[in-house]
């Protein structure tokens, strides 16, 4: 081993379904080997007591070799998050988002288009965001592109989705019903005549998929009846307005040929039309979050957290939440990914108006622990499934070369996770601007120790280190 060299030894990984092997890692910037201890596959069952794992490892270490014994996975991938730079910048920044990533043990994030000002609807508007993040992140990022009803100019629109795609934008996000002035949403047609553009370049079309009709028409009547609750802001935007927008896009796919990936997917009806879609063999994919696969409208009873976790859409009922565990587990809903979208909770989160509250759960830090403590640990997910939610899939589905596995010739991105000890959630040791969440008290047995990039520690739970905001890098997703 040369000097650049480094090796992280007796670590566990993934070797499929709930198993295990223990190795050691030799790297650089790249992952240059991963060397088995032993052709042994150990089952998590007789690991997951800590003395029991301690027993069974501590056979195939020699004397004297430090026993480590945590998990490794591919760093985790984020692929729908508002990090705000440049304009939204009161709520959150690059700096503060990324950190907050790499201590969730994040290496890569995808920052959605619309919440920036300029937004990314154009090549100049990229290249005006790009310009903003110079030396201002932790970790590797791209960009989604947008298109927004704004201005909307078929001519234009050309231009911008093909120079766009050219220089490596992630997709395009697209809103059936949008709250933002500076990004609007697009009617059915004009989401069709975007789909046939998109399709020509091989990406996908990200759809915020509410039905705008339905969800105006019944928050004008309980405005109008001076229902300002967290009830009637829930059922204004209840699993029927998801189910049908989605049912939109399957009569847009069937003329159109398009890649569509239905953001933060939150209902059981929801679920069922993307069923429908891909038993059809159209190209639909979906995601969800940790707030729809934990929390239900019950929740919006406890005061502490209730505009904590105001999300549009808003999260639904237990038959949902258990839809979504079952589409994670059998494949149907892609990745986790967690709309990280912070504000100033005591500006925007207080207002006693539940239609004024900001809508927007900063959660970047806790999904992969999240995952892993509430999917893995309780039974729910195989260990390979939840590393392929966090990770492998959203490396597979946007082509991020080299990343997304632990294999020879990948970037070292890795972090090392402890899932033998729990932490509980605090807010106020977040490291984005926005310190709250509503998983505040709320206890994750899995704890993330150590974040690598490309080689290089960006967190420890150890150590402080000094945080290096021009090793990000931007990706060009081609």
């Amino acid at each position: 081993m040369n000097e650049s060299q480094n090796i992280i030894k007796n670590i566990l990984i993934s070797a499929g379904e709930n198993k295990l092997k223990l190795c050691d890692i030799v790297y650089d910037s790249k992952i240059i080997e991963v060397n088995l201890k032993t052709e042994t596959l150990f089952d998590w069952v007789d690991l997951a007591n800590i003395n029991n794992r301690n027993a069974v490892l501590q056979n195939y270490l020699t004397e004297g070799e430090e026993k480590n014994f945590m998990l490794a996975i591919p760093g985790a991938i984020d692929s729908h998050v508002h990090f705000n730079t440049p304009g939204f910048e009161f709520r959150d920044d690059f700096e503060h988002g990324s950190k907050s990533a790499a201590r969730g043990g994040v290496t890569t994030v995808i920052d959605m288009p619309c919440t920036s000002i300029p937004p990314v609807t154009s090549l100049e508007n990229l290249n005006a965001k790009l310009n903003a993040l110079k030396g201002r992140s932790l970790v590797d990022y791209a960009f989604w592109g947008g298109i927004s009803g704004r201005n909307f100019n078929e001519t234009k629109l050309e231009k911008n989705i093909f120079e766009l795609a050219e220089t490596g934008v992630a997709g395009f996000k697209v809103y059936f019903i949008s709250g933002m002035e500076s990004f609007t949403d697009l009617t059915e047609k004009q989401m069709e005549i975007a789909a046939r553009l998109i399709e020509r370049t091989g990406k996908p079309m990200a759809v915020h998929a509410e039905d705008k009709k339905l969800i105006s028409v019944r928050e004008l009547k309980f405005k109008n009846a001076n229902r300002n609750d967290w009830k009637a802001y829930c059922e204004s935007r209840d699993a029927r307005s998801e189910a049908i927008a989605i049912d939109k896009l399957i009569s847009i796919a069937r003329m159109v040929n398009c890649k569509i990936h239905v953001v933060h997917l939150s209902s059981y009806l929801g679920l069922e039309q993307i069923k429908k879609a891909q038993s059809e063999k159209l190209f639909f994919t979906t995601e969800t979050c940790p707030q729809y696969l934990h929390f239900t409208q019950k929740d919006f009873e406890n005061q502490a957290i209730k505009n904590f976790l105001k999300t549009a859409p808003p999260v639904k009922c237990e038959k949902d939440m258990d839809a979504l565990w079952e589409g994670l587990k059998n494949n149907s809903i892609l990745f986790v990914v967690t709309d990280h979208a912070g504000c100033d909770p005591n500006l925007e989160k207080s207002s006693q108006n539940f239609w004024e509250v900001y809508g927007g759960i900063p959660g970047v830090e806790h999904r992969v622990p999240f995952l892993f403590s509430e999917g893995f640990l309780k039974n729910k997910l195989t260990l390979e499934n939840t590393i392929n939610l966090l990770s492998t899939n959203i490396a597979d589905y946007f082509k991020i070369s080299n990343k997304g596995k632990l294999l020879p010739k990948y970037d070292a991105d890795f972090c090392f996770i402890d899932l033998w000890n729990s932490q509980v959630i605090n807010s106020s040791q977040m490291q984005c601007k926005g310190k709250y969440t509503p998983f505040e008290g709320i206890t994750f047995n899995t704890i993330v120790l150590q974040t690598f990039l490309r080689g290089k520690k960006i967190y420890d739970i150890h150590e402080q280190l000094f945080d290096d905001y021009n090793y990000g890098a931007f990706l060009e997703l081609n």
